[in-house]
């Protein structure tokens, strides 16, 4: 396993878990890549500190990957759960939400992608909107 800092274009910063480079690679070629805090999919590597090993009397608090690993797995089950009954409306999401919201929709649960600039202008037209806490693979990309 390899981790990279990661930067969207609109600037957050998070790591994230990769089998190798080329996995990276070729999951950010596939769009599969987001911005947990926004969605983004533009993403590029963030430049990361060197990684130096702490002295033989320092601790290392950081988890080893089987437990972040585990904790990511329980992440993204309780958020298919969350998303059960919730239709996938895709880049559509903006104009379905902001249609439910005028009453021109009848309302139901939807998920999809909305940049950061159509999420803040939906929260700043009151339209409830929350961002998913891991990216969701649009079901014509799921393998």
């Amino acid at each position: 396993m390899i981790v990279f800092d990661l930067r969207c274009g609109a600037g957050h910063v998070f790591e994230a878990w990769f089998a190798s480079s080329g996995a990276y690679e070729d999951q950010c070629a596939a769009g599969q890549v987001a911005c947990p805090l926004c969605g983004d999919t533009a993403i590029a590597k963030a430049v990361m500190a060197p990684r130096i090993p702490a002295k033989g009397n320092q601790r290392d608090d950081t988890p080893p990957p089987a437990r972040i690993k585990d904790a990511l797995r329980q992440l993204a089950e309780v958020q298919a759960k969350a998303l059960q009954g919730s239709q996938w409306v895709g880049n559509d999401f903006a104009t379905r939400a902001r249609a439910m919201h005028a009453g021109e929709e009848d309302t139901q649960r939807i998920h999809g992608q909305a940049s950061l600039a159509e999420a803040k202008a939906l929260v700043e037209e009151g339209v409830s909107v929350a961002p998913l806490p891991l990216p969701v693979v649009p079901p014509e990309k799921a393998n």
